[in-house]
Parts: C-alpha cells; structure tokens; sequence
C-alpha cells in the first residue's frame, strides 16, 4: 500500500508512541494526518467516535490509543483499564468498517499472551493460557481487536491487521510514578534518591523477572513498515528479541544515572509476568522489521534526555 496520498487518522497521536509515529509517518512523505484528542474526541462514547470519522474521513486508521499504566496503575483500576479500552477498540473498528476504511491498524499490547507462554513468545501460543493476572482485564480487552479483526476480515473482507508490540521506552516517555512503566519509575527513583541524599531504593518484587524493551522510534518504524507491508489475518510480534532480567536491569539504571547506594527489594509487590520474551521473526519475514537498537545506549539516551528535563547537572 502507498500510504504518502492516504488521510491516516493515528488515536493516541500526541501519546508517547504516537509522536514518534506520526514524526516516522510525516518523514515518509504523508501529509494528511489527523490527531484526534481526548479533550474534543472521547473515544469510548459512540457518538464521539462516529464524529471523529465524519471529521477526519480516513482511508486508513491507527489504532494506537490507550488506557495505560504499570502493574500499580492495573491493579488500582482494572475495570477502567478493560472497559475503555475495549470500548474504544470496538467502536472504532465497526465504524472504520461502516466507513469503508481502507486499512485497520490495531496496536495491541505484551499483556494479552499468557503468564505462563513457552519463550520466546510466538503468535500461534496467543490463546493458549490466561494472561498475568495483575494486567490480565487490559490485555484482554486489547486481544479483543484481535478477534474481531479476523472476524470482520471473514465476513466483510475488512482489512485488519494486529501488531503486539513488546515495553516500549524512549525520551519523552511517561515518567508519572502513577503510571509509568518500570524504566522510567526506575529512572525518576533513581534520580529522587541522588537529590534527596537518599542511600536506599526500594524495588518492587523481589528481581527476577524478565522483560524485553524495544524503542520508540522502532516500534514507529515497524508500525510505518506493517501498515504498508503487512494484509493478513496473522497477529504480529514487535520486540528486539533481546530479554533482560529486573536485576540487570536495575544495575543498568543505578550505573547510568549515578545513584551507588543500597537496592532493597520489596517482596510483598507483585512480580508481574515472570518471564516477557517475543519470537520476533514474522515481523522481520512479512515486513522487513528488525531491531537495530543497543539496549544500553537507548536507556542512555533516556537518562539524558530526563536529566535535561529535570536541569540537573551530570555528575
């Protein structure tokens, strides 16, 4: 698909994804985008949804909008978490088909594969157990784009695809301790310890899960990549194949930030899923997409870019 000419509606266009996408989406030459936001738009009211289409007029629509957080965030409003993401995903895709929208792009999430899959992650395991329980009500309601997608696909020839994307991190990410994802919470702790002239940090679990991580502007590039690329039915992994356990990567944060005193692991926290790592190789055979990114270095340029933001001084 030659996506330069097409009006692209991209939710969650001003999220942390969403920039670098529509920065990725921009550089390849496409020119009529449209951003909706929350404020104008609520995606989970159907009337809104019907709206923004009417507003917009799409040819192709990504999905990336959600309702997100960290194992804290999903365990305080796990009804929030299921009801607005499935609303939204619903909504949008019946009325992209109503529409006769070219393409649906759905974003979905790590969340939706079962606490206990086989690694690495591959697509065909998806159904085969019930997800981590702390996030399970978010990654259910995202694999319901899965569902219905190749269910819309079979019976109006809708053409849906499903990408899964692994942690994302990058400059600009969410650093709210409320909800934000274990690299940057990791990162501000970090930080507020070395301010505060505190010696300890407190960890959530006890460190021995895994995780994988991909960058931002990667995880961008293989969305630009999927959408012009990919028509099939299939769910798509999106990682950079490389796993690293909550240890190493606290070590990794507490080097590269400076703070040198004491990691105290609070066990009473849940762990999480034990083990995250993806089969990426469908991406890279229907699409070309392959992770480039040294994992160090990305969270270098993490560090800095929250320093700046911070105005603090490197040590």
């Amino acid at each position: 698909m030659d996506i330069k000419n097409k009006r692209i509606m991209v939710t969650g266009g001003s999220g942390f994804l969403g920039k670098f996408l529509v920065q990725r989406l921009k550089k390849e030459g496409c020119d009529q985008l449209f951003i909706p936001r929350s404020a104008q738009y609520d995606l989970r009211r159907q009337d809104a949804v019907e709206q923004v289409f009417r507003d917009s007029k799409p040819e192709i629509v990504i999905h990336l909008a959600a309702v997100v957080g960290g194992i804290g965030a999903n365990r305080e409003r796990p009804g929030e978490f299921f009801y607005d993401n499935l609303m939204m995903s619903t909504q949008l895709m019946e009325t992209a088909r109503l529409h006769n929208v070219e393409k649906f792009v759905g974003i979905s999430t790590i969340c939706s594969y079962p606490k206990f899959a086989p690694i690495p992650f591959r697509e065909e395991d998806i159904w085969n157990g019930y997800p981590e329980e702390t996030n399970a009500p978010y990654g259910l309601a995202k694999k319901m784009m899965l569902v219905q997608g190749q269910a819309y696909r079979e019976q109006y020839n809708f053409n849906a695809i499903h990408l899964i994307p692994v942690n994302l991190y990058g400059p600009e990410d969410n650093f709210d301790p409320g909800s934000s994802h274990v690299i940057p919470a990791l990162i501000k702790k970090c930080f507020d310890a070395i301010e505060n002239g505190e010696r300890e940090l407190i960890v959530w679990g006890d460190g021995s899960p895994t995780r994988e991580f991909l960058h931002v502007t990667e995880a961008a590039e293989a969305i630009v990549l999927a959408t012009k690329l990919y028509d099939k039915p299939d769910p798509v992994n999106i990682g950079s194949s490389f796993e690293i356990g909550i240890r190493e990567l606290v070590e990794v944060i507490t080097q590269e930030t400076g703070f040198n005193g004491k990691i105290v692991w609070d066990v009473t926290k849940p762990n999480g899923q034990p083990r995250r790592k993806l089969d990426v190789s469908r991406a890279e055979k229907e699409f070309g997409f392959r992770s480039e990114m040294d994992f160090r270095s990305g969270v270098r340029e993490v560090i800095d870019w929250y320093r700046a933001e911070r105005g603090l001084i490197q040590a």
